[in-house]
């Protein structure tokens, strides 16, 4: 059958491999074998190389043989644009971008990573209501905030969610954050150990408290930079995960994350338009094999970009 699609904004100056990946469901290999065949064509032309960038309102048309154990394309109403970096049956690893709610909230509906994982996993429904998670956030195991990119790890079934869960509990699943602080820290590593709760002047932010929940974050040097203001790239390991718990214990310290305007980072010099922090490796055992899963994630252009500059 063939499936025809108008290219959304947020998909503009994709590769049309990638966008095909995202509008149906399907694989990068899979979609390379239907180019291969001539089975994608845009403006009624064959596209001939998946390389090619699309754009935004070009007609896309694909070739797709729809059979038991393949996807079925969604509507690209319900895409959410991100990376998929591991998926079986009963895992999925993503690295979100910058920018997008995990799932629904206060002025988030239907544009969130829930959605777009709903559409490209339409099982993750059935299994939140077996008992994984809470089905407005179907397979969630942990999040990442709004503006923070990187890895984070959803459940496909029950079993997967309970695994996923309990080694979140008992501290076994890693999770390593790349942070830039303002200011020089000093200590080549240290560990942050100091609750966290919720600001009663300021319930949308969180703070240190003795009524907090118990947080400790793990932190080494990277580098240190002097211009064009001073900076410290840090390795961040959580033990626990807390609500914006990095943001809140490295302001704690007097060194807030850079371009966190939230937290006290605000640095203009910089040019950043969101905190310095990014989930760049995660590591957890595979609830159904077994074995440990170690997954990486390289700084986005943006964050790379401020790095590339200071000195």
């Amino acid at each position: 059958m063939s499936e025809a699609i108008e290219i959304p904004g947020t998909l503009s100056g994709e590769r049309v491999d990638r966008a095909i990946a995202l509008l149906s469901g399907q694989s990068r290999g899979e979609v390379a074998g239907l180019i291969a065949r001539g089975g994608v064509r845009i403006g009624g032309e064959v596209v001939s190389s998946r390389h090619r960038r699309v754009h935004a309102g070009e007609l896309l048309e694909v070739d797709l043989v729809a059979t038991p154990d393949e996807p079925v394309p969604v509507d690209v109403a319900g895409v959410i644009a991100f990376d998929v970096v591991l998926e079986d049956e009963s895992v999925v690893v993503v690295d979100k971008p910058a920018g997008l709610v995990v799932h629904p909230g206060a002025g988030h509906a239907g544009d969130t990573l829930v959605s777009g994982l709903l559409a490209r996993y339409p099982d993750l429904a059935a299994a939140a209501r077996a008992g994984a998670g809470d089905p407005e956030r179907p397979g969630i195991v942990h999040r990442l905030d709004k503006d923070t990119s990187g890895l984070l790890v959803i459940a496909r079934t029950p079993q997967a969610y309970d695994a996923l869960v309990a080694q979140l509990a008992d501290r076994s699943m890693g999770r390593t954050y790349l942070a830039l602080a303002l200011g020089h820290v000093v200590a080549d590593e240290g560990t942050i150990d100091a609750p966290i709760g919720r600001s009663a002047r300021q319930p949308t932010r969180m703070t240190v408290s003795t009524t907090g929940k118990a947080a400790r974050s793990h932190y080494r040097v990277l580098r240190r930079f002097d211009r064009p203001v001073p900076t410290t790239l840090l390795e961040v390991v959580l033990e626990t995960g807390r609500t914006h718990q990095i943001r809140v214990h490295l302001a704690a310290i007097g060194h807030p994350v850079a371009g966190d305007t939230r937290y006290g980072g605000r640095a203009r010099e910089l040019g950043l338009e969101r905190p310095f922090l990014h989930a760049e490796r995660l590591r957890f055992t595979h609830p159904s094999h077994g074995g440990v899963v170690e997954l990486a994630s390289g700084l986005p252009a943006d964050l790379a970009g401020v790095l590339a500059q200071l000195s």
